[in-house]
């Protein structure tokens, strides 16, 4: 494997699909930026596990939200590994309810992570690609997003505003030969569904055709197909990773 002299900023990169995306991007052989946003001993060891595939790698603390926080974030990864050439939205969570019992709180702390901490990041890092005349953003939805589900009205307007979002910056920056796509998971094998009921995944699954979750590495090669210049003609697109569950 050789260094790809490309850098990769990720967001919400501690655990769960944003750890599996830096992983292989890393196994590709790109340097990793990688964020998080709450202090834990899982960075380092991720931080150690990248570099063990002979690239760079540094870590940026911070929370997507904080529009100020986003700018120090970018100028670090430049200062430390020189440009920035892909970055995955990936920071997200969840605090579901029926809309008649959520708090405003609720609502708003789930839109201003997802989608203004998507916009947070793009904005300070826009700039950068347009001057070097390339670049790509990987944002990751959610096909509830697309379809909506019951209990998730702050999630799914969130990820429906990232889609939204993607497909007008695609237009935007596309004469600069940058590209932006988003990602849209199904149900994924990660912390937020391992506690699941037993008897609730397995209704799950029988929505699902191919009759699984997914992976955090089903999603991850995704995004390193996007990263790639095997993609280089595809932007402002949603692409689905759920096992036929949205068709």
């Amino acid at each position: 494997m050789e260094r790809k002299e490309k850098v990769v900023f990720v967001t919400g990169a501690a655990r769960g699909i944003g750890k599996e995306i830096c992983l292989e991007m890393a196994k590709e052989g790109y340097d990793i930026s990688l964020n998080y946003r709450t202090k834990t001993d899982e960075v380092e060891e991720l931080k150690k596990k990248i570099e063990n595939f002979g690239v760079k790698c540094t870590i940026v603390q911070g929370d997507v939200a904080s529009y100020e926080e986003c700018e120090k974030m970018i100028n670090q990864t430049v200062e430390e590994l020189g440009k920035i050439d892909i970055v995955v939205n990936n920071a997200g969570i969840t605090k579901d309810g029926l809309l008649m019992r959520m708090s405003k709180e609720d609502f708003t702390d789930v839109i201003d992570i997802n989608l203004v901490g998507t916009f947070n990041v793009t904005r300070n890092v826009i700039p950068l690609m347009v001057k070097q005349k390339s670049g790509r953003i990987i944002n990751i939805a959610s096909v509830v997003g697309v379809a909506g589900n019951a209990g998730q009205t702050n999630y799914s307007a969130s990820k429906a505003g990232i889609i939204g979002f993607t497909k007008s910056l695609a237009k935007e920056v596309s004469s600069r030969n940058i590209l932006v796509n988003a990602v849209a998971p199904g149900f994924i094998c990660t912390d937020m569904t391992k506690d699941l009921p037993d008897n609730l995944k397995e209704t799950i699954n029988t929505q699902i055709p191919l009759k699984r979750m997914g992976t955090p590495e089903d999603v991850a090669k995704v995004v390193k197909f996007l990263a790639s210049e095997d993609s280089s003609y595809i932007t402002g697109q949603v692409i689905h990773v759920d096992g036929g569950m949205l068709m």
